[in-house]
């Protein structure tokens, strides 16, 4: 049976030693709303650095897949995606898909948050044969575990592309209740998760794949 590894810590810490190459990171960054002692610049200065260190901290020929939800505030749409390509260029990495997955059906308006999110999957060293592409528009998220999720479905996609690639391990350095590693474990990889709220940590540990998060409140502590 496949394991998994939550443990109650500092994600940027975790990050701090580099991987083994067999591991694959797939990840979701905290929104400037989760970390609002650093105000918007400082935020936006974490998250590029932090998206650099993932990219550091996967070997070269493995990769690191961020999920990311683009926000509108005090009138200026904030392009994650484009923040997360600013960290893969300071690590020295390229992207090797560029994916939309849509959160509401095509068509309909969002306020506040975008109808679509990126999946992002960079490497340093790694390249992809044309052969080897796949959709590049998921048509919904699929279920979510908890309101601040990756998707059942953008979390299926992206574990079974590190296990295509030989990924034996998920990484995820900021878990929440555990999305990324459920959907690991439930297609056989190991998964090891680092989520700074012990509650979150707690639920990480036990989360099922698909399976929603019976207390879903933001929990900090």
């Amino acid at each position: 049976m496949p394991e998994r590894l939550v443990h109650h810590a500092d994600g940027i810490a975790f990050l701090a030693n580099p991987l083994p190459g067999d591991h694959a990171i797939i990840t979701s960054l905290p929104d400037s709303s989760e970390l609002p002692q650093l105000g918007f610049a400082g935020w936006r200065a974490w998250f590029i650095d932090s998206v650099a260190l993932a990219c550091r901290a996967v070997a070269d020929d493995a990769v690191a897949i961020f999920y990311q939800t683009d926000v509108k505030l005090d009138g200026r749409w904030i392009d994650k995606g484009h923040l997360v390509m600013c960290g893969a260029d300071a690590a020295g990495s390229h992207a090797l898909w560029h994916k939309v997955v849509c959160r509401v059906p095509p068509g309909n308006t969002t306020f506040g948050r975008p109808a679509y999110a990126h999946c992002i999957c960079v490497s340093r060293t790694r390249t992809l044969e044309a052969g080897r592409s796949t959709p590049d528009v998921l048509p919904a998220l699929g279920a979510m575990s908890w309101s601040r999720a990756m998707g059942a479905a953008a979390c299926e996609m992206a574990v079974k592309f590190v296990a295509s690639i030989g990924a034996t391990t998920v990484v995820d350095p900021f878990c929440g209740v555990g999305s990324a590693l459920a959907a690991a474990n439930a297609f056989g990889l190991d998964a090891i998760g680092v989520e700074i709220s012990r509650r979150r940590a707690a639920k990480a540990r036990r989360l099922v794949h698909g399976v929603p998060d019976s207390d879903d409140r933001f929990e900090a502590d």
